[in-house]
């Protein structure tokens, strides 16, 4: 009996988007009296930061402070269209409608600082902190506050913008079979270090270092926690999470998740990952999907250490004790 170590890689490829009719998301902004924006949308933040990046892009591309940004995702009834929270969709989709929507506000923002200001709508700019000003004239300035205040009270005009972002959708070729289903594709490769117990079957995950190729960071901490937390569910698909241990049998089927086994934090290995950024042509500043891909490499990466460690080659999930023991069997029994 020992206690056997491995090392596995694996390599994947994420689409981002689906090619559901085309995969629509829009977007709403308008501005209060007081000067900040709110972005209306019925995309669902799940939990992965959604507001917080949809409001950085708002803010990016108004040239306003991240504060004066509110995103209200309230309900489907008074939001503008969204296909939904799933594929790795949402920063790009809803991203690239956010961008629309404040740029026609800002242009709405323009055309009423032009008139204050006297000034042509081609000489402003906006200096991301809230100061609109004409250029090379830091003294004619007003706060993008004021404006929005002006706009309403004294030209009786509405800051608002709409936004909508739609890939068409590819019809298959029936001869080939060939389509453009998404609209960019993130990469990711991991390479995980277990140790196995020969005598009881037992995983231990000792790393999982990654390298993740994710077009551009919009929020580097989100990022870094949508990593690690992809990671631990990686690892508790690989070797703990199970619905059906004896399928198509439903028999000692988990009843509550007092019996739905997953990892804690004592179990949770050293977790390394680096960030490559390429920009995705089509993407919100470059943005890529990224969420659901950080669960998939670190799967196909335990097993391959696993069969690195020990010669048991396993194909079903979760890797259970009683599977390697079994393997660890048939291999002595083919060998005598």
């Amino acid at each position: 009996m020992a206690r056997l170590r491995g090392t596995g890689m694996a390599a994947v490829n994420y689409p981002t988007g689906m090619n559901l009719g085309g995969d629509p998301s829009q977007a709403l902004i308008h501005a209060t009296t007081s000067g900040s924006f709110v972005v209306s949308l019925s995309a669902t933040d799940l939990g992965q930061g959604l507001k917080t990046v949809i409001g950085q892009i708002a803010a990016e591309t108004l040239g306003v402070e991240f504060g004066e940004i509110v995103v209200d995702t309230a309900d489907t009834d008074t939001g503008p269209h969204d296909m939904g929270t799933f594929a790795s969709r949402a920063t790009h989709r809803v991203g690239n409608a956010v961008i629309a929507a404040a740029t026609e506000a800002r242009q709405a923002l323009l055309d009423v600082a032009s008139e204050e200001l006297e000034a042509a709508v081609e000489d402003l700019e906006i200096d991301g902190h809230g100061n609109l000003m004409v250029k090379g004239v830091p003294s004619r300035s007003v706060r993008v506050a004021d404006i929005a205040a002006l706009a309403q009270f004294k030209y009786g005009r509405t800051i608002a913008g709409r936004g909508s972002y739609m890939k068409p959708k590819s019809i298959v070729d029936p001869e080939t079979g060939a389509m453009d289903p998404d609209s960019t594709e993130a990469h990711a490769c991991t390479v995980a270090e277990v140790e196995v117990d020969t005598e009881t079957g037992e995983v231990t995950v000792l790393s999982i270092r990654s390298a993740y190729e994710v077009g551009r960071q919009v929020n580097p901490a989100l990022v870094a926690g949508q990593i690690e937390g992809g990671a631990w569910m990686g690892m508790s698909h690989a070797l703990y999470e199970t619905t059906a241990p004896y399928y198509p049998a439903v028999d000692h089927s988990p009843r509550d998740f007092s019996e739905y086994l997953m990892p804690g934090t004592l179990e949770m290995p050293i977790v390394e990952s680096v960030i490559l950024e390429m920009p995705s042509s089509n993407g919100p500043y470059g943005v890529k999907g990224l969420g659901e891909m950080t669960a998939n490499s670190p799967i196909p990466a335990i097993v391959n250490a696993i069969y690195h460690a020990t010669g048991v080659r396993i194909d079903e999930l979760p890797v259970t004790p009683e599977k390697i023991l079994r393997g660890l069997d048939a291999m002595a029994h083919a060998s005598s």
